[in-house]
């Protein structure tokens, strides 16, 4: 439970807060009451009377009017009314509140976000936590007219340490769950009117080098609980949220951030099974994983020691483990950092994937959406480089951990999905079409496994079905190098495992035999064509307009017979 700091007040005002923050990331909702009024003021003549029935939606413009023209107690009452309009009692008010045409919430209640006094403060900030949960609204407050005056607010606010700054950050990450904003978000910079634009990294003020601040200016070991450490905590589910696009990676890469998150895993006195979903060590976690899956970022998070912090936490059996070895995988942390040979890594990590494809979560663990396709593949593919690293030039042990039938399946069917999704003349394909990198990752890894996929029999015989499970997969492999939008990374990949494949097809090969069924049996289950990736030479057909046509009665109305 996040708790405020009780403030004194001029009047009895329930500053009640749900935070509400994005199903993405659940987390208790705080509440506080403002302490008693003062009974000795004097009562003020002017002062607008309190309203005997609930704020409507029909009173917002004079609410807003009120926000904008009146200040001090008058300007605080009206905005806690509209905080009550959008409180956990009114979700139902939200979007209307947000994408109505006929007033605009948003510019008030950011303005409200520079006052001094801290009441109208508060509770602008309670207002936008609450309004900033629906998806629809995220859109509206992230790019919208009103984003720049919504984001500018929240981040001075931070940048000033008020006590609401962890309020803010909660409202800048519940923004930051749609991904289509959060590179626009970091980019924001702002300058004075009439100045050009300053890049992120060059601008003491822009929301990068502010959030930068607050994590390096953090004790080492936060109090649990205080203003501070809250504010850290959600700036980092922030930054955790930001990381997953390549571009902002980029940025956070030049700052000292990838630095703080170790730090923060490293200074921990909680063992990772107590660590509970939301915490800083779990946001910290999250925010080395998505940092550690680009090339622009990893490389600061080796030079912070990631690797040496994180490596005893992936022999834990939980998500924190899971999210320990994926980020050992991307930082290329060598085959012998994993535990148990690495076969907890496989098993894990190969699980993912298939929870992906069919669209469900592990109880008790993560959720649907918390993991994309592309960082799954990717962390099975590093594991495969590593394994095929540590067995050299002709061993096979390490990769054979890896190199599971069902494993080895489930990369052939992310490549054969989008090499059918490609095809516009197939009728019938994959309920998940994966996306570009995933097949490429996907094709990388089966390259890497080859030497145990291709091992054969012992003893030595010969097999119709390994002849047949090489020709059919070394044809959709070559298929998908030759899509328009396959790199030349998966290109290389693909036609290289294509030509080892058709040359091992003489003998029997069981782990590809078990892999071929059982990649057929999925794509009969998903009413695919089987023909699709058999060779297509089927002959040269003879007839009157064939190759026979150079006979002079081909073309003429006399008759000839041919022997």
């Amino acid at each position: 439970m996040v708790s405020f700091r009780k403030k004194k007040s001029s009047k009895n005002v329930d500053t009640t807060a749900p935070k509400d923050v994005d199903d993405a990331a659940a987390a208790p909702s705080p509440t506080e009451k403002a302490a008693a009024a003062d009974d000795a003021r004097e009562p003020e003549v002017t002062k607008a009377p309190i309203p005997s029935r609930p704020p409507q939606m029909e009173d917002i413009p004079d609410l807003l009017e009120t926000m904008t023209t009146e200040k001090g107690e008058k300007s605080a009452a009206a905005t806690k009314r509209i905080y009550e309009l959008c409180d956990v009692g009114h979700k139902q008010n939200r979007v209307p509140m947000v994408c109505s045409r006929d007033y605009d919430v948003l510019t008030p209640l950011a303005q409200c976000l520079s006052q001094e006094s801290g009441d109208g403060r508060h509770l602008a900030c309670l207002a936008l936590n609450n309004l900033s949960i629906p998806t629809e609204n995220k859109r509206v407050m992230a790019l919208g007219p009103s984003s720049s005056a919504v984001i500018g607010g929240l981040c001075k606010v931070i940048a000033e340490d008020k006590q609401e700054s962890y309020l803010c950050c909660i409202c800048l990450m519940n923004l930051s769950f749609l991904e289509a904003s959060i590179t626009t978000m970091l980019q924001h910079s702002p300058v004075p009117d009439g100045s050009d634009p300053i890049p992120p990294l060059d601008n003491p003020e822009s929301q990068i080098r502010i959030l930068e601040k607050l994590l390096k200016n953090a004790p080492a070991v936060p109090k649990s609980g205080s203003g501070k450490s809250e504010g850290v905590r959600w700036a980092c589910g922030l930054i955790k949220n930001l990381a997953k696009s390549e571009e902002n990676a980029a940025l956070f890469g030049q700052t000292d951030i990838p630095k703080c998150v170790v730090g923060n895993i490293r200074n921990t006195t909680a063992p990772p099974s107590r660590w509970t979903s939301n915490s800083l060590e779990d946001f910290s976690l999250f925010v080395i994983l998505n940092l550690a899956q680009w090339p622009v970022s990893r490389q600061a998070l080796i030079d912070a020691g990631a690797i040496d912090v994180i490596r005893p936490i992936m022999a834990e059996g939980d998500l924190q483990g899971l999210k320990a070895t994926m980020a050992c995988a991307f930082l290329g942390a060598p085959w012998t950092d994993f535990p148990e040979g690495g076969s907890t890594a496989a098993a894990s990590i190969s699980e993912l994937m298939t929870n992906i494809i069919e669209k469900k979560g592990k109880d008790g663990q993560y959720a649907y959406g918390v993991f994309k396709l592309y960082a799954a593949t990717k962390a099975y593919r590093d594991l495969c480089y590593a394994a095929n690293s540590a067995d050299g030039d002709g061993g096979k042990s390490n990769t054979k951990v890896l190199a599971v039938p069902s494993a080895v399946a489930l990369c052939l069917q992310v490549v054969s999905d989008l090499v059918l999704a490609a095809d516009d003349e197939v009728n019938g394909g994959s309920k998940y079409v994966p996306d570009v990198k995933s097949a490429e990752y996907s094709a990388a890894a089966v390259t890497y496994m080859l030497p145990a996929i291709l091992e054969a029999s012992e003893p030595p015989r010969k097999s119709i079905q390994s002849e047949k499970a090489c020709g059919e997969i070394a044809t959709m492999l070559t298929q998908y190098a030759n899509l328009a939008g396959t790199s030349s990374q998966g290109k290389e990949s693909a036609l290289e495992s294509s030509e080892k494949i058709k040359a091992a097809s003489g003998s029997a090969r069981p782990i590809l035999e078990i892999s071929h069924e059982a990649w057929t049996q999925y794509r009969k289950r998903e009413g695919q064509p089987l023909d699709q990736f058999l060779s297509q030479e089927k002959g040269i057909e003879v007839d009157e307009s064939g190759p026979l046509d150079f006979l002079p009665c081909m073309n003429s109305e006399s008759q000839c017979a041919i022997l």
